[in-house]
């Protein structure tokens, strides 16, 4: 058994009722997630960080290599490689990181470059070229190895991207986002002396909010006004009036349910803000001024809402 130790540590692999499990020790090439937020839409990069250290990144995979090629991902195979043998070989599957593919999580609809890529879980390859006309690769099999099992069958959406070479060799593979938009965000890979940055656009900013406002206030307390107010504020502010609308109503059957249960200075003060935003201006200073009352009997600071009743008073809304 004593001689079989050393052996067991050396695995890379456990496994585990039939599952692998990976032990929690230290990787040469570190793994990192970067997260962007385009307008409510989270854009996310999780991936593995190899480096130079003097190596041949980038070139023509040399006769010896390309006898090895049975397929366009079959030469990602970085750990095999002899002296001389590039580590990335032109015009072959990439998967943009080390070790499992680089994943690219997005939470709506977006488009790559100007090509949709509706929202879901991707493994991210690339098949980097001499001429500098990169093929990014966005596959729907988001839990493989590097591209060893790559299948162009499941691909989700395939896009040309732009790669320059750059003066200063970056020596750890990077990801980041810059510059970022209203709805938009660059990609940027950098590693050795290449960069490839690529446009993430969402597709519809608004509409994906409004979803997203939808989950906000279904994740909320039943009887919490506040989530559906916020919505409808929202709503109203990009002119999705319909949506503002129900919104508004449903916030104050809500806010109007509090009250009856107990009534405070604050479920008062929502009470007008629901009203003014719902046109109904004269019923709006009614409940404002009833805030104030209701908040002086409590010995509270109503300075700010008597501000604002002599302003909506004055028609300043």
């Amino acid at each position: 058994m004593k001689r079989l130790m050393p052996l067991l540590l050396l695995l890379p692999v456990v496994v585990v009722a039939g599952a692998q499990v990976r032990p929690p020790t230290p990787r040469p090439s570190q793994k990192m997630t970067i997260t962007q937020t385009v307008g409510s839409t989270d854009i996310s990069i999780t991936y593995s960080r190899p480096l130079v250290k003097g190596r041949t990144i980038w070139g023509d995979a040399p006769a010896t290599m390309a006898a090895r090629a049975k397929g366009e991902a079959t030469l990602d195979d970085q750990n095999q490689r002899k002296a001389g043998e590039p580590i990335v070989p032109w015009d072959h599957v990439w998967r943009a990181g080390a070790n499992e593919a680089t994943l690219f999580v997005v939470a709506d609809d977006v488009l790559v470059n100007g090509q949709l890529l509706p929202a879901g879980r991707y493994s991210f390859h690339t098949i980097p070229t001499k001429d500098g006309n990169w093929t990014l690769i966005f596959n729907k099999d988001d839990g493989q190895w590097g591209s060893f099992s790559y299948d162009a069958s499941k691909d989700a959406l395939r896009v040309k991207a732009k790669a320059e070479m750059v003066p200063q060799s970056q020596e750890m593979l990077t990801y980041y986002f810059d510059p970022v938009t209203d709805d938009t965000a660059t990609v940027n890979l950098r590693w050795e002396k290449v960069h490839v940055p690529f446009t993430v656009q969402v597709k519809d900013v608004v509409g994906a909010t409004i979803g997203h406002l939808r989950t906000y206030i279904a994740a909320g307390k039943a009887d919490d006004p506040g989530p559906t107010l916020n919505a409808a504020l929202y709503a109203k502010s990009v002119k999705r009036n319909d949506e503002a609308n129900a919104w508004f109503d449903q916030a104050l059957k809500l806010n109007d349910a509090q009250i009856a249960a107990k009534e405070t200075m604050q479920n008062d003060a929502r009470k007008a803000t629901i009203l003014a935003n719902m046109g109904r201006q004269q019923d709006a200073i009614a409940a404002l001024d009833r805030a104030i009352t209701v908040g002086k009997a409590a010995g509270a600071d109503t300075s700010g809402l008597e501000k604002r009743s002599a302003d909506w008073k004055a028609g300043k809304f």
